[in-house]
């Protein structure tokens, strides 16, 4: 009786084993995995738009100081810390991290940079750097997201519950903006003076409520630079690069996951940060 016994405790062994094989891999707990299909947020500008995403990863956070500076050595941010979201980095400055974290996790890096070629996809007068930046699709390194992919996300993905902000349709609850990111509590209109003198700034990721993911403060904190260029969905030429999310200085309108906002691709502001995304893929 004990071999029939053996065989069926390996069989049961096996079947559980293969049960979890077929799971999605964990890859780091900074990221989060999403599932794709076509968008069931009803707030969002790709909704009925029969636009359908693959399965992909995303940062469960805004990039921290902590992570770029084990990545590329220094601190740009002007509120130092840690575990705050870096910030005042440009599009280009995000374009190599993506690659230098690749690297350092042996990842293919996604991103062909060549500094010393103008791109002739940037129409700006006024980026006074004007890379020319390739994806190399198929690689598996990490990458900034698409709008599509931004917006997929921050709106919960299959889990929507089309919510105005990522996670919730009060802006308290999950986003970090002018009225609340400093001493007090702010009221009437926007002022920048008093923003300033209240100690307004980005703070440490995950205070505020997650949104139906898992995913934190894709509503304000910092704008998060996104791949593409502002203007028509998935433009090839333009000036400015897309930002999304609004952040600790916007209002309630730059924080809902429908706000598209743009920046020259070059600048650095003390509210531009990011988060990183991966492909799906089992490496």
């Amino acid at each position: 009786m004990r071999r029939p016994l053996m065989m069926l405790c390996i069989a049961v062994t096996l079947i559980a084993i293969t049960a979890c094989s077929q799971e999605k891999p964990v890859k780091d707990e900074r990221l989060v995995w999403v599932e794709g299909g076509t968008f069931k947020d009803m707030k969002s500008n790709y909704y009925g738009k029969g636009v359908t995403l693959p399965d992909f990863y995303i940062g469960k956070y805004e990039v921290t100081q902590q992570e770029w500076l084990e990545v590329m050595d220094t601190n740009p941010s002007q509120f130092q810390g840690e575990k705050l979201p870096v910030e005042s980095v440009s599009w280009y400055d995000a374009i190599e991290y993506c690659n230098e974290r690749s690297v350092k996790e042996g990842l293919e890096p996604y991103y062909t940079i060549d500094k010393n070629k103008v791109d002739p996809n940037n129409t700006s007068d006024r980026d006074f750097m004007k890379w020319t930046v390739t994806a190399k699709e198929g690689a598996d390194g990490y990458r900034l997201p698409t709008e599509a992919e931004w917006e997929y996300a921050a709106g919960g993905g299959q889990k929507s519950q089309s919510n105005l902000y990522s996670g919730s349709n009060n802006v308290e609850e999950v986003a970090w903006y002018w009225r609340n990111s400093g001493d007090q509590y702010l009221t009437g209109d926007w002022n920048w003076p008093i923003i300033e003198s209240n100690h307004s700034q980005p703070q440490a990721g995950g205070l505020k409520k997650a949104n139906e993911l898992g995913l934190y403060d894709m509503s304000g904190n910092v704008r998060e630079w996104c791949w593409n260029w502002y203007g028509e969905p998935d433009s090839k030429t333009g000036a400015l690069r897309l930002v999304k999310g609004g952040g600790w200085i916007g209002g309630e309108g730059s924080a809902e996951i429908s706000f598209r906002g743009q920046y020259e691709p070059s600048s650095r502001g003390n509210d531009q940060g990011f988060r990183v995304v991966r492909a799906a893929t089992d490496k």
